[in-house]
């Protein structure tokens, strides 16, 4: 499980750094094509929105796996130390929870019936941007499986 954690980690880092790389081109060529054109390209403007969806869904599923997220750690600081490993547990159950419900099963069929609809400058589905939703759900149930996993063999 964590050599496919790595190989995971590894794919989203490349996969978002890529989508950072062309952010940063198709801006650039906006703010040209805007200011010294004055003809501001819409392709460019909605393919940097589209990416910057996915650079935060894909990413915050990373941060997600390296356990680097903002958590409110008050009531597990508060804690004797023998509890803090199930509050852990607990979180990262009522997290997959939550990840199953809304992004996974609520974004699956919101890609679904987006799929019909296309965008007007790109002439893409719609389903293709929502996508990002249910698929980095996925990818942050294996994170807290793999999370889970290594908090019932940490000690305390």
């Amino acid at each position: 499980m964590e050599c496919i954690k790595n190989i995971l980690d590894k794919i989203i880092e490349i996969f978002c750094i890529v989508i950072l790389g062309i952010m940063t081109l198709l801006v650039t060529w906006q703010v040209i094509t805007r200011y010294f054109f004055n003809n501001p390209s819409v392709v460019t403007e909605q393919t940097s929105q589209y990416l910057f969806v996915w650079l935060v869904m894909y990413g915050s599923a990373y941060v997600f796996g390296k356990r680097e997220h903002m958590q409110i750690s008050f009531v597990r600081d508060l804690s004797p130390k023998n509890l803090r490993k199930f509050i852990d547990i607990f979180q990262e159950i009522i997290i997959t929870i939550f990840v199953i419900g809304v992004m996974v099963y609520g974004g699956y069929f919101t890609t679904l019936k987006q799929m019909g609809q296309t965008d007007a400058a790109l002439q893409i589905p719609m389903g293709v941007v929502y996508s990002a939703v249910p698929i980095s759900g996925v990818i942050i149930i294996f994170y807290a499986i793999y999370n889970i996993k290594t908090l019932i063999r940490k000690k305390y």
